[in-house]
Order: structure tokens, then sequence, then C-alpha cells
């Protein structure tokens, strides 16, 4: 065996006859997860009649696409993205369908059957379904940053104006093309070199008021800690974009919080092929968006779900 084969195999941290689990080649935190062609091949053709309409109208069919894939790729398989996402040390993963198919009803379904091992995802208001589909192209009269495409989406964490548990979140990606830049900007909190003066700063704990735009179709106010404990490590709940301040004091603060985690050394900018998606701990991910280049063709779809764990 060769040294490159060496390494190659020393990459891997987990092996198994449906799938393997290595290093994700662009974090110390990460994993990508390779599914083998053959599960993907059965799962899709196994669940070739179930429609997007039949996951939409039928909430059961969800947890069915789901326990489809646990029945192929094995307990295993949904042992090990639940252990991961737990796990704080890493809490996140990417993973496809390997260009299987480029079908966007399979990528719905492929996307809602892992959500469905890892937990329930959330009312997407914004759609008005358990998950939202969006797109980013060269104009945009929306009301926030989500799709604008020219400048930087600051890192955040979903759910901040939403009374209900939002424990992870799943991005994928659906189409794309005309596109250069735009990657997805990742930090694990325990990465983030000045969590500590921000952490200890009184405000840490003040519970901010959160509102959301029109388009977000969510019309009530939150409040909520910028930091909280979970398992007796730090977590975080930010958005820059729909926290209201009180005072000069407070917006210093949330600005200089924000300002701070944008320029951290340890901020990933992650590249993620067309049909491949990433699953993030919400608690201690943030997560954001690098400016597109200028392109007057440019498009991307991206699917997003997110929720709670049930585990």
């Amino acid at each position: 065996m060769s040294m490159l084969e060496q390494d190659v195999k020393r990459d891997f941290v987990k092996e198994e006859n449906t799938f393997r689990v290595r290093k994700h080649p662009q974090s110390n935190r990460l994993y990508h997860i390779e599914i083998s062609d053959a599960v993907i091949r059965q799962f899709f053709s196994e669940l070739k009649d179930m429609s997007t309409e039949r996951l939409e109208y039928v909430p059961y069919n969800r947890f069915i696409a789901a326990a489809k894939l646990e029945e192929i790729a094995g307990t295993s398989f949904s042992q090990t993205i639940n252990s991961i996402l737990h796990d704080r040390a890493s809490g996140g993963f990417t993973i496809g369908v390997k260009e299987q198919t480029n079908n966007i009803g399979e990528y719905i379904l492929f996307s809602t059957a892992l959500s469905h091992l890892i937990g329930e995802p959330n009312f997407d208001a914004m759609s008005g379904k358990y998950y939202a589909r969006f797109t980013v192209k060269d104009t945009d009269n929306s009301d926030s940053y989500l799709r604008q495409a020219y400048r930087r989406f600051t890192l955040h964490t979903d759910g901040t104006f939403v009374d209900e548990p939002t424990d992870w979140l799943l991005m994928m990606k659906m189409a794309e093309e005309h596109a250069v830049g735009g990657e997805s900007r990742l930090l694990h909190l325990d990465d983030w070199k000045e969590l500590d003066r921000f952490i200890k700063d009184p405000l840490a704990s003040y519970e901010f008021t959160y509102k959301a735009p029109a388009s977000k179709n969510v019309q009530e106010e939150v409040k909520r800690k910028t930091f909280f404990l979970k398992n007796n490590n730090p977590c975080i709940c930010f958005i820059d974009q729909f926290a209201y301040p009180e005072s000069i004091q407070q917006a210093k603060y949330l600005r200089d919080l924000s300002s701070s985690m944008e320029e951290d050394e340890n901020v990933i900018e992650l590249k993620l092929p067309t049909g491949n998606l990433v699953m993030l701990n919400n608690l201690f991910w943030l997560h954001g968006r690098a400016a597109f280049e200028k392109n007057v063709q440019l498009h991307r779809e991206l699917l997003r779900q997110r929720g709670r764990f049930l585990k």
C-alpha cells in the first residue's frame, strides 16, 4: 500500500458496508459521510412512489421515508449521524447523493428521510411547509439578507424569532449555475477566539427582543438570551438582523459580537456541491454565506429544514 493510500485510509474514522465516515477535508470539526451508491439507488427505487406531495400532505410519510433509509443503510447509520450531531467536539457533517440523481423531488425525499432520523422539523412559516426552498439570483427585493447575493450573509443561528426549540439545521444545495463565491461560512462556538470576552459580559444573559420581517410570516415577538448553558456547555442564539436592542450600550454589544465572529480566523468557508447537504447542531454552530461575484445569470437554489431533537 502506498503512503497516499495509507493517508486516505487513516482519514476514514468509521467504515461499514453501507457507508463510511471520514474527516472533512475543510474542517477538523466536521465529518463527511459517504453513503454507498447501492444504498442510494435502492432507497430511491423502493420509494419511487413517495412523491413530494405525499410527503407534504401526509406527515407520517416523512418518518416512513426515514425508516426505509435506516432499513437499507442500517441502524448504525442512524446511530452515527445522531452521535455526530450531539457530539460537542463536532456537531456537524456533510453528505450527498453522489450524483445518483439530480431530481429535485428525490433531493427533498433524501433530505426528509435524513432529518427524520434526527428529529422533527419545525413548521417553516416562510414557506408554509416543514421545509423551505429559496433561490439566490442577481436581483432581489426581499426584506432580509437571505437572498441578497452580493453581500455577506452574517453569521447567525436559526430559530431566533420563533418560540420553539431549534436544535439542528439542514441546508441542501438543490441547483447552481454561474456561481462564483457564496460559500457557506461556519464557526463552531468553541473555536471563536473572543468567546470569553462576550460570554462574561453582563449583557450575555440579557433577553433581547427578536422580531421577524414580513417575509418570514411570523408575527409574535420573542425574548432570547444570547448565551445559555446546555450540558454545562455554552450555547448561542443570535442573528444581527432581527435583534432589537433598547440602548446604545446594547447595540454596541451586539455589533461588536457580530464583528468579532465575522473576523475570526477559524471561520470555515465550506464548499458544498449540488446534491450535497450539511447538517449542524444549531446550538453551538453559527452559519452564514460569503458574497457571490456579480453575474446576471447567477442562480442558486437551497433547501432548508430545522427542528428539534427527538433523542
